[in-house]
């Protein structure tokens, strides 16, 4: 029934991904400041939900407009059940805000293949990973993927290696912006920002410890069995492929070495993740096994959502 209702893409779908994102955000976040009638709080916690909410459609776009997956919602559905699976996604407000902004760029990157407007496409990548790295500085580990596009259709022209960097600068005067009007260094902010950690020591109750565990657990077939099959899709998409499981990678690593750690700084991970995750139930021949990789994805979510929630 499930994986019925999303291997096609319909209004539906979206409708529902957005009803259940409002209703277990609402439920999971702390709702005390509308009691202190505290404006700011509002305004940041209804301003989290709609970039998650835009995530999601955005997500499916980006995935329909390069035809990383086939014309189905599994996308956006495995996306929501990660969110499910760390809920702490939904009080990260910075790693939101990176995450948008990488969603950006990916969208970007992920076109370049077109040959089209690529030097736009630089521009906007480079530009949107900068301000991402604002909020969450190792976002820029982002650049690699870049410069991996960039080496991959157009390395022979110079100027797209340049173009980067005009992008780093036009960054580099919002930031200064933002120092001068808080009276901060340069210097101050970049120690405070390259700090990196290794303590996973973090988790505040079991089942975030267990929801850990299973996230690997579906990551590693997600990404193995794409990574196997990757000589059989058509020569033209592999190098996309290989785009969209660097940027899985680079996700990975920013957990690892980001120093305040929670599961929520996974989210880097989810759109990569998803769009392998979606590829692999889609090429499932039997109806029964798509309906139980699609209920199980889901349940899995749902049911940790729920333990986090009541403990």
């Amino acid at each position: 029934m499930l994986a019925s209702v999303f291997n096609k893409t319909r209004p539906i779908n979206y409708i529902i991904l957005t009803l259940l994102v409002v209703f277990f955000y609402s439920i999971f976040i702390d709702k005390s400041f509308l009691l202190s009638g505290d404006t700011y709080q509002l305004v940041s916690k209804v301003g989290v939900l709609v970039l998650l909410l835009l995530m999601i459609y955005l997500a499916q776009f980006i995935v329909s407009r390069n035809r990383l997956a086939n014309d189905t919602g599994y996308v956006p559905l495995i996306f929501v059940s990660f969110l499910l699976l760390f809920p702490t996604s939904f009080e990260n407000i910075k790693v939101v805000i990176a995450g948008f902004f990488i969603l950006l760029a990916l969208r970007r990157i992920f076109s370049l293949h077109s040959l089209k407007e690529s030097k736009e496409k630089i521009f906007d990548a480079s530009l949107w990973i900068c301000i991402a790295s604002l909020f969450h500085f190792w976002s820029i580990l982002y650049f690699i993927l870049l410069f991996y596009a960039i080496a991959s259709f157009g390395s022979k022209d110079y100027r797209n290696w340049i173009i980067p960097i005009i992008s780093f600068f036009g960054a580099f005067v919002f930031l200064s912006l933002y120092l001068l009007i808080n009276k901060e260094s340069y210097y101050d902010w970049i120690i405070q920002k390259i700090h990196v950690s290794f303590n996973f020591m973090y988790f505040e109750n079991v089942y975030q410890n267990i929801a850990l565990a299973v996230f690997v657990s579906i990551a590693l077939l997600y990404f193995f069995s794409q990574f196997i099959t990757l000589s059989s899709k058509p020569y033209n998409m592999q190098n996309i492929y290989k785009k969209v499981m660097l940027a899985f990678v680079l996700g990975v690593l920013i957990y690892v070495i980001s120093q305040d750690k929670n599961n929520g700084m996974l989210l880097f991970t989810f759109f990569p993740l998803a769009i392998l995750g979606a590829n692999y139930i889609f090429s499932i021949p039997q109806n029964w096994r798509k309906e139980a990789n699609t209920y199980s994805i889901f349940g899995i979510g749902f049911f940790f959502y729920l333990m986090q929630l009541i403990l």
